[in-house]
């Protein structure tokens, strides 16, 4: 059980706090409520970019990173389709100075010149070094606009192309700023030895200043329901043949969520998953395979990836796959596999709950969710999956109509 407080500044601002008397440490985590599928189609990239840009100073700290440093602290930050999420540690008696730097780049962030062109160039080079010249990297470049023909999720977080961070102009930068990094827009979370008194007061003295801003209201094209097999096949110098089935799945807050998640345990998650026992261990068709979830938000993707043994065609493996498909389908799973799982996923959330990070980040993608409670509850809904739900969730999205294929074809020229 992750205990938490609630309360709202008058300007808008979810704080969430965790207390935890056994750490030296704090954290001081900001979720804002902003992510790749919030951006233009002709602007993709700017979550990312601006994830940079907030370490390049605000108005009255030109340095982000030298005072928390000074502090004992370090900080990071990552984006996906959904959100932004900063974060720090520090020793809990420098737990103003977090406070002060996060809430000084939300009122007051730095737009200079010298801050965008530096971080445009860092993207730029994060996105040929991770996409373009790593092999299978531009895998996702692929898929996403395979699986999604409609929904933002078309792109990846990184950008549909670098064009569109190069042509990133000051004024759009702003007005990303202005419209998503608002109080309305964030969730904030302080975990550590404190008494709730003194963090409603130290954050109501650092941001309770702050102009509330308005929280923009998101309307995204939904996807439409997929109804025939899509397939697409790419010629990279890579060392073997890759290929990656897509599902799509239901949407973060929906029940069929959990039971995706189940299902790709099930199907790829360690050495004794299905698919590694029957397509990798006894009839040797590939060198790797694994299944997973993406957990987006709204309708993600279970995918099915690995990589072909030498000598092995698609058409060997796409076979020997859907049938491995067709039992799960057509025999549900057993009580006895589905305990099995069911530990696995309980021992995983629980190693992951042991840091203090892990659980201001979580109470925040939860708060996101609805209620930062849902944390405690996710337990109670993995245990009231039986397994005939697992095998209409299977007969439900795991057909051929529901699927896009990428396969990447090594060129002789692979190393």
């Amino acid at each position: 059980m992750i205990t938490f407080e609630r309360f709202k500044l008058a300007n808008g601002l979810t704080v969430l706090f965790h207390k935890d008397v056994t750490t030296p440490l704090a954290v001081v985590n900001t979720l804002y409520d902003v992510g790749a599928r919030d951006e233009t189609e002709d602007k993709t990239g700017f979550a990312h970019l601006f994830e940079h840009l907030m370490f390049g100073g605000s108005v009255n700290i030109p340095d982000f990173d030298a005072p928390l440093q000074m502090a004992g602290g370090e900080s990071n930050a990552f984006t996906s389709n959904d959100i932004t999420n900063y974060y720090n540690v520090l020793p809990a008696k420098n737990l103003e100075t977090a406070l002060w730097l996060e809430s000084d780049r939300m009122l007051s962030l730095a737009f200079t010149d010298k801050s965008l062109e530096v971080q445009r160039n860092v993207v730029i080079e994060e996105f040929k070094q991770r996409y373009l010249n790593q092999p299978y990297g531009d895998v996702w470049l692929e898929l996403r606009p395979l699986s999604y023909r409609v929904h933002p999720y078309k792109w990846a977080t990184i950008g549909k192309e670098i064009k569109h961070i190069e042509d990133a102009r000051m004024e759009d930068v702003k007005a990303f700023f202005q419209k998503h990094y608002n109080p309305s827009n964030a969730i904030l979370c302080v975990a550590g030895n404190f008494e709730l008194d003194y963090v409603k007061e130290t954050v109501e003295k650092w941001y309770g200043e702050i102009p509330e801003g308005i929280k923009p209201a998101r309307v995204l094209d939904a996807e439409p329901e997929q109804t025939e097999f899509r397939e697409k096949i790419i010629e990279r110098a890579v060392p073997t043949d890759a290929f990656y089935y897509s599902f799509n799945m239901p949407e973060r807050r929906h029940e069929g969520f959990y039971m995706c998640d189940i299902l790709s345990d099930a199907l790829g998650r360690d050495k004794s998953s299905r698919l590694y026992v029957s397509l990798k261990k006894e009839q040797k068709l590939t060198t790797e395979i694994g299944a997973y979830i993406l957990g987006s938000m709204d309708n993600g993707l279970l995918v099915i990836s690995g990589k072909l043994n030498e000598g092995v065609t698609f058409e060997m493996l796409d076979k020997a796959l859907w049938k491995e498909l067709e039992i799960l389908k057509e025999h549900p799973i057993t009580e006895t596999e589905l305990a099995r799982l069911m530990i696995k996923i309980r021992t995983a959330k629980e190693f992951q709950e042991q840091g203090l990070l892990n659980r201001a980040m979580n109470l925040c993608l939860f708060e996101l969710l609805g209620d930062a409670n849902g944390i405690n509850e996710e337990h109670a809904i993995y245990q009231a999956i039986k397994p005939s739900h697992l095998q209409e969730t299977a007969l439900r999205y795991l057909h051929p109509a529901n699927c896009s294929l990428l396969k990447v074809k090594a060129t002789q020229h692979a190393e």
